[in-house]
């Protein structure tokens, strides 16, 4: 099966969980930059499209690009990676999960959750002022889990894995 790979990364996170698997899938990888400008025909000539994007605010950067290339894909394997700071465990995670496709596209795109981490020294600055108020306003939180999240992410962290692209993979091996 012929598969494509494309990709945005902030600090790193989802381009290494891209490169894991375009290598395990033996996919083309690409940046999301390299091929924003490519035409219909180009997507065309795979069998699978991945995207891989990082998480802020709840939301999975550069879906719709993803969701309108989906669209006109729907013969083929889709399936949108988000990766995250939180660990897959975590309840914000299986909510962010649920909500992460529109209902139209839930019928021929499958999405997965990756967890990655935080690196404030890669971080554009914005991104960094949101997240260490965001961690701030947590960490005064009554509750002690969110507490407890504040502190985790306050600082930077890696709790990446290649084992996490298991379900994908998994997904990719299917027959249609």
């Amino acid at each position: 099966m012929k598969t494509l790979v494309v990709y945005t990364s902030q600090t790193g996170f989802t381009k290494r969980y891209a490169g894991w698997i375009a290598g395990k899938a033996k996919a083309d990888l690409f940046d999301l930059k390299d091929v924003q400008g490519k035409d219909a025909s180009f997507f065309e000539a795979y069998d699978a499209l991945i995207y891989a994007g990082w998480c802020m605010a709840g939301k999975l950067v550069k879906l719709n690009w993803f969701l309108d290339k989906a669209t006109r894909l729907k013969g083929k394997k889709l399936a949108a990676v988000a990766v995250g700071a939180s660990p897959n465990e975590s309840p914000d995670v299986a909510a962010f999960m649920e909500n992460i496709l529109p209902d139209e596209h839930r019928q021929y795109v499958k999405a997965f959750y990756c967890q990655g981490g935080i690196d404030y020294e890669k971080m554009k600055l914005p991104s960094k002022l949101m997240m260490k108020l965001f961690a701030s306003s947590l960490k005064k939180s009554k509750d002690e889990k969110t507490r407890e999240t504040g502190s985790l992410i306050d600082h930077s962290y890696d709790i990446s894995d290649i084992r996490y692209t298991e379900p994908l993979l998994s997904f990719l091996s299917q027959e249609s």
